[in-house]
């Protein structure tokens, strides 16, 4: 039996929805510019699904088990603050990046491979959304 994969990419949308349709949470870059206000960069309009430079999670439910203590400070849509919403809006402020990879490389969780070079390639951005599903 092989290891369990959670994170994936897709060349293409029609690809991703061939694989598993809609069912994804999805892991983007946010691209607003730094300084931006909090407000607007948790706002719904802000957020743009279905990215192809996204990492997309599978399997929600495999996530949060592995992920949660990692993803634990997250900015929600109502500007609070924590674990993993694996239905909303979670941005995660470029301060916040390196500790997550850290962690990730301290515990090596489930399928950390992929997230992990996702994150190194998107370091430099606004900080990163998890989008629930």
């Amino acid at each position: 039996m092989g290891a369990t994969m959670i994170f994936h990419t897709f060349a293409t949308q029609d690809e991703r929805r061939e694989y598993n349709g809609s069912c994804f949470m999805e892991i983007q870059p946010c691209l607003l510019p730094k300084g931006t206000e909090i407000e607007k960069i948790v706002a719904v309009d802000s957020i743009k699904h279905w990215k192809d430079d996204s990492l997309y999670i599978s399997d929600e439910n495999e996530f949060y088990k592995h992920y949660s203590d990692i993803f634990n400070c997250g900015f929600y849509n109502n500007l609070q603050s924590g674990v993993v919403d694996i239905y909303g809006i979670n941005y995660y402020p470029p301060e916040q990046l390196e500790r997550i990879i850290a962690d990730i490389i301290r515990t090596k969780s489930l399928d950390y491979q992929p997230l992990l070079k996702w994150l190194e390639q998107n370091k430099n951005h606004n900080g990163i959304y998890i989008l629930g599903i």
